[in-house]
């Protein structure tokens, strides 16, 4: 069975494990300071016995079972077996309070709950009473659980030797239960955040999924023997959509965190191929940068003022004004390259990284205009939980003010009033037990094409690039009818390099937008004193 052709992610694991065998690296783990492997045959292993042993404890399928966790091995191997017994895995943030474990819980009508830690398993205890069809809870961290005696909590262990005990009887039970599985079988549930009421569970199926991985993989290859390191919340769709199913699509090798606060420190020791992060998490590594800098040796600061503008002035060359790069800034570029370019990414881990992206809020372009000058090209994704990735930016077509162009497979368009519609193969199945909501979302055109409202504002400039705005809600309109986006506004405001905050301000009772400027002193100064001009703070 050949990985790329199979049609759920258990069928991938499978022949992953046909293709890999027991030797070859699949996942590594950060310990107590020291890095665990796992090899494909052991992740088929562990996943092979949870399997069973969830058969064994009644799981049927059809049957939803939640997990709250960070970023673990366990955290996919329990998604896949529920996978694999046509159960549908539905994620919880691991910050999510009783009441909103609660909530979901029941929703989805869980049968089974998996949770990492005594955290996680005492707020499962605390709303007990309120969530009766839970018939066991599974948790693989037992640190603080040796002493509780409640039998509703079982090991993650203990059920995997419950596997071990029907495999030996069914050997052929486990893959039989995945042949089983269809590509449109729901694989997932994941809930929006809920701001604007209870959330919604998004149903994604296997298609969906790996509609994704196969789509981006055209535009953006993965290898087997590429390294990532996994650090987005499993329970987000896009850790699933270029995480696990990129995974189980090519063969990459995931990497764990030990925890949120080592991820600096385990980026270096892996290097990455590939990563995926937050916008915040791309802005805190340049200011960690910018702090060191300035509490490093005095020829190490010389290098980074002397070098520093040599990366920006062939960035921009390269990505901006796409000018040809003359031979002395090569020469003065390949001189910076030793001497602080390689030697940052280094520090940062980012030394193999081929594919960068950022995900979530708006990246601030001077973050953007960093790392390309240091060499490292970061690409801006816009999706949402319901259609996953709708943009993304291609090869070097990067425009610091868009999201970039829908990937192969996905159209889109702009709606009469400005909204946003994307329409494609991981565009998902619906809302689950809120059909009033799917038929609001999901659109059906003369064509039989199936449509997502996005419920985002934006247009496309004239190379097709997507100009996100706006949510639509938060739109507002002027005293002559025209509608505009402040953050949209502001964002673009502060693409100067001269702009260190700005806030809009506009509404019905005037007819044009005032913004209020906070501007950067330290680069005002310097562009003042270049010319000659006087100039008081």
């Amino acid at each position: 069975m050949d990985m790329a052709q199979a049609d759920t992610l258990p069928k991938r694991l499978i022949a992953a494990h046909q293709k890999f065998g027991k030797q070859r690296v699949a996942m590594r783990q950060k310990d107590r300071g020291l890095w665990r492997e796992f090899t494909w045959g052991q992740s088929y292993e562990q996943v092979q016995h949870l399997a069973l042993g969830l058969m064994s404890l009644g799981l049927k399928r059809g049957e939803k079972v939640c997990i709250v966790g960070d970023n673990d091995p366990q955290y996919f191997w329990a998604q896949l077996a529920v996978q694999s017994c046509g159960g549908v895995a539905v994620g919880i943030f691991t910050d999510s309070t009783p009441p909103e474990i609660e909530y979901i819980v029941k929703h989805s009508d869980a049968a089974f709950v998996f949770a990492k830690d005594q955290e996680q398993c005492d707020k499962l205890l605390t709303v007990r009473a309120n969530v009766p069809a839970v018939r066991s809870v599974i948790y693989w961290e037992a640190k603080g659980l040796w002493n509780y005696s409640d039998s509703w909590l079982i090991s993650f262990e203990s059920v995997q030797a419950l596997g071990k005990q029907l495999n030996s009887e069914q050997p052929e039970l486990f893959e039989r239960s995945v042949a089983e599985g269809g590509i449109d079988d729901l694989a997932i549930f994941c809930y929006t955040s809920g701001t604007t009421g209870q959330p919604k569970g998004a149903m994604i199926s296997h298609r969906n999924l790996l509609a994704t991985c196969d789509q981006t993989v055209q535009v953006d290859p993965r290898y087997e023997t590429d390294e990532y390191l996994s650090f987005l919340p499993p329970a987000w769709i896009t850790e699933n959509g270029l995480g696990l199913s990129f995974h189980l699509r090519v063969g990459m090798v995931v990497n764990f965190p030990e925890s949120p606060e080592t991820v600096q420190e385990n980026l270096r020791e892996i290097a990455p191929h590939a990563l995926l992060f937050s916008a915040r998490l791309w802005e805190s590594l340049v200011a960690l940068v910018q702090v060191r800098m300035g509490e490093s040796s005095w020829i190490n600061r010389v290098l980074y003022k002397l070098f520093m503008p040599v990366g920006h002035k062939v960035a921009s060359l390269r990505f901006e004004t796409r000018r040809p790069v003359g031979l002395g800034w090569r020469v003065l570029h390949a001189l910076g390259e030793v001497a602080l370019f390689q030697p940052l990414r280094d520090k940062m881990g980012l030394t193999r990284v081929r594919s960068a992206y950022s995900s979530g809020a708006a990246l601030n372009p001077d973050v953007i205009r960093f790392f390309r000058a240091i060499g490292v090209s970061i690409k801006q994704l816009y999706g949402s939980t319901e259609g996953q990735v709708h943009t993304a930016h291609i090869g070097d077509d990067v425009k610091f003010e868009t999201v970039g162009m829908p990937t192969p497979g996905m159209k889109l368009k702009i709606a009469g009033d400005g909204e946003i519609w994307v329409s494609g193969a991981s565009v998902f199945q619906g809302y689950y037990k809120n059909p009033e909501a799917a038929a609001s979302a999901l659109v059906t055109d003369s064509e039989g094409r199936r449509w997502f409202r996005t419920g985002d504002a934006g247009h496309l400039d004239p190379d097709g690039h997507l100009i996100y705005l706006d949510r639509m809600k938060e739109l507002l309109e002027l005293a002559g009818g025209q509608k505009y986006s402040p953050q949209y506004l502001e964002g673009r405001l502060k693409f100067s390099p001269y702009v260190r905050d700005v806030m809009t301000v506009g509404g019905a009772e005037r007819a044009f937008v005032v913004a209020l400027i906070n501007i950067d002193f330290g680069n005002v100064g310097r562009w003042a004193e270049k010319r000659g001009l006087a100039y008081t703070t």
